[in-house]
């Protein structure tokens, strides 16, 4: 039986101690950090997974403060996967926490082994990179959930879940699938994503952020955002997979 004085006792009330067992036996890579992904990490290390690899090219800027886990004033300029990292080992020591400093795509691909893995979380932006990963991870038979657009939205409860072919409403759902199209390569098995068919669009007086090296990472261009959403987003990543998890045994 496990002491009330356990950090994950309240875990194990839920769970059981076999079901702790097998989210402690867990590993989970993700992919971003940012206002969807660094949210995921911190509910999976808060609920007993033992193993998570977090990958992430981006370091800290003032515009994440309003909704990313990692960004604070005294960490702008730090690598995300740095600061993600130590947090995370402050909320669980014991458990096994790989930071990756750089991108997912074609010339990287092939450094990390998805097949090595329980579960694959993709909260990538960029859309040549997103797509790439989404048919690896599916063609290496690992079990993968995936953030669609979380930016533009204000109402949580509008936040859904769907296999991927089913998501309706989503820009970057259609882009993905008009894309996979084009290409003629298409994913290897099915797979969930969190959605919301919410659609806002930026304020006519908003400020100027072309200059975010956000642009970098592929995307078309930068939206408004707000933490409330792209947290709720990470969240339901992390509960699909400890939910899958505790089903499977």
């Amino acid at each position: 039986m496990i002491p009330s004085s356990d950090p994950l006792s309240r875990v194990a009330l839920l769970t059981g101690e076999a079901g702790l067992d097998s989210l402690r036996s867990c590993r989970v890579i993700l992919f971003g950090t940012g206002g969807v992904g660094a949210w995921a990490a911190e509910a999976l290390m808060r609920s007993g997974i033992g193993h998570l690899t977090i990958v992430d090219a981006d370091s800290v800027a003032p515009s994440n403060i309003n909704r990313q886990l990692p960004a604070l004033h005294s960490t702008i300029g730090q690598e995300k996967t740095a600061v993600l990292r130590s947090r995370l080992l402050d909320i669980a020591p014991e458990a096994e926490i790989v930071a990756v400093q750089g991108f997912y795509n074609a010339s990287t691909a092939a450094d990390f082994h998805l097949e090595e893995y329980d579960y694959v979380i993709d909260a990538i932006d960029s859309l040549a990179d997103k797509a790439l990963l989404i048919l690896n991870a599916t063609a290496a038979g690992v079990t993968l959930f995936s953030s669609m657009g979380a930016a533009l939205k204000m109402d949580p409860l509008k936040i859904s879940v769907a296999e991927f072919w089913k998501v309706t409403g989503c820009p970057l759902a259609a882009a993905l699938r008009r894309r996979f199209k084009k290409s003629g390569q298409m994913p290897r098995r099915k797979f969930k994503c969190v959605y919301s068919p919410e659609l806002l669009t930026n304020h006519p007086e908003a400020v100027d952020l072309s200059g975010e090296t956000a642009l970098s990472y592929g995307k078309v261009a930068v939206n408004g955002a707000l933490m409330h959403i792209t947290a709720t987003f990470g969240l339901i990543l992390a509960s699909l997979v400890i939910r899958h998890r505790l089903g499977e045994k």
